[in-house]
């Protein structure tokens, strides 16, 4: 059944006057259908990207780096284990930056590799919106991959449209197109349901919207269209409008860039997240929970206050003072995340008493608060 709710069928326009653009570029923009690369396909991309580059800040966030490596080495498929990915990135990463090197010439790019713990900590993200910021002054095209050579889990993006969604808010972009191998969002799975009609724009990615979207349908991705629809969300909460679009069809970025009716755009939030907030709220991994009763919730979510002691009802994890915890109430729905003003186990110790009782608890006192406002970012 047909999610008319959803539908918009006006153009964007607005798209077409941002001056600080991220594209994401999928495996699938760059390769065949047997996975190997197609450097048609990539010189028939870099050429829209000159033509974008000419007039605005470009950032692209490139996979591929795998693929290349599973190439490279003549390899029948690619690997399914850390250390076989690490390897075809490691072999593979070189290949990609050089082919992108020759496809954008004239244009100087430079070689910018991530991983979680890049952004997880405020300094080094700090340092990174710097770099990127300075490259883009220059005129410089940063081309950003994860840095899978060395990633495991533990300090993974998890896949390429997560990070471009991180890099967008970064650096303060005005759009992110994201490149994929279908043409937007559709109302039902376009591979199932010829009949599937596609979704022009999103006013908001809301549970109905996210319902829609797929697993991956590609052996050569690691992203399917719910990853493409959050990094939408996280993106839009930073007042950055996303377009999903597809990345294998001639002209479809110059087409996107002109405010035609092309993929999906996902329209930027009014209530737009303050870029310390966002951080919290997107870039942070959480190393623990803290379970939290109904009166603390509502004094978090409605009444924009700080999580008081009193209100914790369980501590879960291993976690330092200044880590990263989830907040979530009794039944188990996560609904915020804050640096935690004490370790787990003083947390322990201090859930369901007053501010008044730390000291008597701890033997020392430091913030009133579990989590103070300020460090808090209410998820949606």
């Amino acid at each position: 059944m047909r999610c008319t709710t959803f539908l918009k069928d006006e153009p964007d326009v607005t798209v077409s006057k941002a001056s600080r653009v991220v594209v994401k570029v999928g495996t699938n923009a760059l390769t065949q259908a047997t996975g190997r690369f197609h450097r048609p396909h990539l010189e028939r991309l870099a050429a829209e990207l000159l033509e974008l580059a000419q007039t605005r800040e470009l950032i692209v966030v490139s996979s591929g780096a795998i693929a290349f490596g599973v190439e490279r080495l003549k390899l029948a498929a690619r690997p399914r284990d850390v250390v076989g990915k690490q390897a075809c990135a490691a072999v593979g990463q070189s290949r990609l930056m050089r082919a992108w090197e020759e496809a954008l010439e004239p244009k100087i790019v430079a070689q910018v590799l991530l991983t979680h713990s890049d952004v997880q900590d405020r300094r080094r993200y700090l340092n990174a919106r710097h770099a990127l910021t300075r490259l883009l002054a220059d005129g410089v095209i940063p081309i950003i991959n994860e840095n899978d050579t060395v990633a495991v889990d533990e300090i993974k993006f998890g896949d390429n449209d997560t990070l471009a969604g991180l890099v967008a808010g970064l650096v303060e972009a005005d759009a992110l197109i994201i490149l994929s191998d279908v043409d937007g969002l559709y109302d039902a799975d376009p591979r199932t349901h010829p009949a599937a009609k596609r979704i022009a724009k999103v006013p908001k990615v809301t549970a109905a919207v996210l319902a829609l979207a797929g697993d991956s349908g590609s052996a050569v991705g690691t992203g399917g269209m719910a990853t493409k629809v959050r990094a939408a969300a996280k993106a839009n909460e930073q007042g950055i409008r996303c377009v999903i679009a597809a990345g294998h069809t001639p002209g479809t970025l110059t087409r996107v860039l002109n405010g035609e009716d092309v993929g999906t755009v996902f329209e930027p939030s009014e209530d737009r997240r303050q870029a310390r907030n966002a951080w919290i709220a997107h870039a942070l991994k959480p190393k623990g929970r803290l379970v939290v009763d109904a009166g603390a919730r509502g004094a978090v979510v409605e009444k924009k206050k700080s999580l008081l002691p009193s209100g914790v009802k369980a501590v879960e994890g291993n976690f330092a003072a200044g880590d990263a915890v989830d907040l979530c109430d009794e039944a188990g729905a996560v609904f915020a995340r804050g640096l935690a003003a004490y370790g787990a186990d003083e947390l322990r110790r201090l859930a369901g008493k007053k501010s008044a009782q730390i000291e008597a608890t701890l033997g020392w006192r430091g913030l009133d608060e579990a989590v103070h406002r300020d460090d808090l970012a209410v998820l949606g």
